[in-house]
């Protein structure tokens, strides 16, 4: 299974990027080791994982050392070593995609009233879909962004980066 992780460290100058080797991490906890490693200096990191067009993991590694970690899909962790590393250990949010609406008065509305469900039905996030909330991504906009129909693991990174504002720089390292 091929995958792009990429790390966005938050530091006194703002945000940097850099390509992260996840070969030979034996947990989380080393993810998140490679994640400080990446900046020394960082107040935070968000590490994006895409894999296969199919899947998101993010993990967030905080000033205090916490490590939270959210993936759009349990299958993730069955399907790849990279998933299983991530995932593994997660259970699903407290949210599911299928009950993810709009909330009154966000602008999204379609005119009809009906927000209905998003994306696919048969996805099954895993972890702490609320990870970015204090950044600008509640668990209701994460989930929606994975759930919507033709949203690539990419598109929801790039939509999560420019948000929180670490997109130019994600973007460089994919484009390098």
């Amino acid at each position: 299974m091929s995958y792009f992780a990429a790390v966005a460290s938050r530091g006194p100058d703002g945000w940097s990027a850099a390509e992260l080797d996840l070969t030979g991490a034996a947990d989380v906890e080393e993810v998140a080791d490679r994640m400080r490693e990446a900046d020394p200096e960082a107040t935070g990191s968000v590490l994006f994982v895409e894999a296969d067009d199919a899947y998101l993991a993010i993990v967030r590694v905080d000033e205090a050392g916490d490590i939270r970690v959210f993936g759009s899909d349990s299958a993730f962790a069955e399907e790849s070593r990279i998933g299983a590393l991530l995932l593994g250990d997660l259970e699903a949010p407290a949210l599911e995609i299928e009950e993810v609406a709009a909330p009154a008065g966000d602008g999204e509305d379609t005119g009809d009233g009906d927000h209905g469900p998003v994306g696919d039905p048969d996805a099954d996030p895993v972890g702490d879909a609320d990870l970015l909330a204090d950044l600008g991504v509640s668990a209701h906009r994460l989930l929606k962004l994975c759930g919507e129909e033709g949203m690539m693991p990419a598109d929801v990174t790039a939509e999560i980066g420019q948000i929180i504002g670490c997109g130019d720089e994600i973007e460089e390292l994919r484009e390098a």
